[in-house]
């Protein structure tokens, strides 16, 4: 099934970061660019960042190096099957092969009712298949508002393989904007405002810094839960 994806206008990039208030723990991602800096949500303003403190949310090391291999284990064989595309249905995405799955092995079962754990409030109405989105390394996600009518208020995300910078945009304020910085293995969530009043994109590598640092991209693996519209 193809993504129910809003195409929005691309906003201009911001050069100035402000500290954010999300600290990396200590654990090891697909590079050492976090060194100096270890902050992984910065925004245009710091009322901006303390304002969905509680609608965005970065977990690095979400999940295991074992995890990691063991949902690629999964999830490879049938990705190999195809081909990347670089023309999306409704441009939103440039490089990118899907898919969607409902069943999984034991182990990686547990990781997404981890995942559905911390996410979603108990009982709430999940869209039913995972949608795993395998990106080139050369391929990019452009700003874009998940359909309401196809995924309700929660879009939670594990990272596989490559470290990623996730941008928000205010759509009618593209100076109001945060940067999260998606370290490989790592889970993000956004809720509520930050789901339906921001857009969300995946930077191309060319584009790709956090906080002044460049933030090398390679392949990525997003594995995507949802809710159900209300």
């Amino acid at each position: 099934m193809k993504l129910f994806l809003t195409l929005l206008k691309q906003s201009g990039k911001p050069a100035i970061y402000i500290n954010g208030y999300q600290r990396l723990p200590s654990c090891r991602s697909s590079s050492s660019l976090l060194a100096p800096r270890d902050e992984v949500i910065v925004g245009s303003s710091r009322e901006l960042v303390r304002a969905l403190g509680g609608q965005v949310d970065v977990r690095p090391c979400f999940i295991t190096e074992e995890e990691e291999a063991g949902l690629l284990r999964e999830l490879e064989p049938g990705l190999k099957k195809k081909r990347y595309e670089f023309d999306h249905w409704d441009d939103a995405i440039h490089g990118y092969r899907e898919t969607e799955r409902v069943s999984w092995g034991p182990a990686c079962e547990v990781v997404l009712n981890r995942v559905r754990s911390a996410a979603f409030a108990e009982g709430s109405p999940l869209l039913g298949p995972v949608h795993v989105l395998d990106l080139d390394k050369a391929g990019y996600i452009k700003p874009h508002i998940d359909s309401v009518k196809f995924c309700g208020s929660t879009i939670a995300g594990l990272s596989l393989l490559s470290d990623s910078v996730m941008r928000l945009v205010k759509e009618d304020n593209p100076n109001e904007w945060l940067d999260l910085l998606l370290t490989r293995r790592s889970l993000y969530i956004l809720r509520d405002q930050a789901r339906y009043d921001f857009t969300h994109e995946i930077l191309k590598d060319e584009e790709s810094v956090f906080s002044g640092q460049k933030v090398p991209r390679r392949r990525r693996i997003s594995v995507i839960c949802r809710n159900l519209p209300s």
